[in-house]
Formats: structure tokens, C-alpha cells, sequence
């Protein structure tokens, strides 16, 4: 979503697009003042067994901002990101990086993928892209 259409999620999306009403429930029972950090949103995944894009669509469509993005690209206060470059990237994580481009981006997966297999966080996997220059996108919620 992009800034100006902050509050206005649901626009991004299709208008015949339908929410499920389980994961509504689970998102509306979740949720804190119209928010939800990431990592909730993904509880919601493992939980019901559903795809990040429908939850992220889902949140869209109720209007729920997604905070705390867990590689800290997004939903910080008061600068909206945390990560930091890192002071040094090892060679094998580099290259895991640079092999799993797509277009010249790493996706939100791929790098979910590459801090499990190299067991970091994955922060940390974020910290090495903004020390390459790599942009990581798309959001597996559909967030940026």
C-alpha cells in the first residue's frame, strides 16, 4: 500500500474480491486499535492454514494497518523502519541473496527462506539488503 492511501487500504483491491469470514473473525479478535503487528498476522496464517495474501487482503479489507514488520522495513515509530545496514555481509549470505533476485528485488519469502536456512534472523537477512542495495518486495501480506 502506499502512503497516501494510508487508511484506505481496501481500495488496492479488487471490489468483487471476497474476504473469508473465518479469517475476518480471527483478525477482528487480534487486532488492537485498528493495528496488528506482523507476526500476528502470520499466527493467523499457521492457525487457519491460509495463505499470507489473503490475511493481508483480509486486513486490508477491515482496515487494519499492519505494524512491526519482522525483517523492520515497515511499522516503527517514529522513522516507520528499524533496520540498519549491516557492518558486514559473509559471502554465502550474499550469495544466497543474490541468487534468490527476482527482477533485481528479494521477495519477503525469499528472504524469510534464507534467514531459516542460514538460521539468523530475519532481520538480519533485511540489515545485508540494505547493505547490498537490495530492495526487498513484495510483502508476502500484501503490505509494500
Amino acid at each position: 500500500m502506499t502512503h497516501q492511501d494510508e487508511g484506505h487500504y481496501a481500495r488496492k483491491h479488487p471490489a468483487d474480491r471476497q474476504v473469508d469470514p473465518k479469517i475476518a473473525a480471527a483478525a477482528r479478535e487480534k487486532a488492537s486499535e485498528g493495528t496488528m503487528p506482523c507476526a500476528t498476522a502470520f499466527t493467523i496464517v499457521k492457525e487457519l492454514g491460509v495463505t499470507p495474501d489473503e490475511v493481508g487482503f483480509t486486513l486490508d479489507f477491515l482496515e487494519i494497518k499492519i505494524l512491526k514488520c519482522q525483517l523492520g522495513l515497515y511499522g516503527y515509530q517514529p522513522n516507520r523502519k528499524i533496520v540498519q545496514p549491516a557492518d558486514k555481509v559473509g559471502a554465502d549470505l550474499e550469495k544466497a541473496i543474490g541468487e534468490s533476485l527476482e527482477g533485481g528485488r528479494l521477495s519477503c519469502a525469499k528472504a524469510w527462506q534464507i534467514a531459516e536456512k542460514f538460521n539468523i534472523p530475519k532481520m538480519e537477512v533485511a540489515s545485508a539488503c540494505e547493505t547490498l542495495k537490495v530492495k526487498i518486495s513484495p510483502c508476502q501480506l500484501g503490505a509494500f
